[in-house]
């Protein structure tokens, strides 16, 4: 469990947040899935965490750009 959490760590920031966001969107994935039918909920939780996953990409893409240019432009 220590090595996963250090990995997870050492991760960029765009993959931390690809990580975060997809896993949660699996798990919303799961519920919703389990709420409406429960035989497909495994695909419910691929179909909402692969763009969850995308999303949270561009976010941490975004944000770590953003950290990268404001410690540059302070320098």
């Amino acid at each position: 469990m220590k090595a996963a959490r250090r990995s997870f760590w050492n991760m960029p920031l765009p993959g931390r947040f690809a990580v975060c966001s997809g896993v949660i969107g699996a798990i919303v994935g799961l519920v919703i899935g389990l709420n409406v039918y429960a035989p497909t909920a495994w695909f419910a939780a691929i179909e909402l965490g692969v763009p969850s996953t995308a999303a949270g990409g561009i976010v941490g893409l975004i944000v770590s750009a953003g950290g990268t240019a404001s410690r540059r432009l302070k320098r």
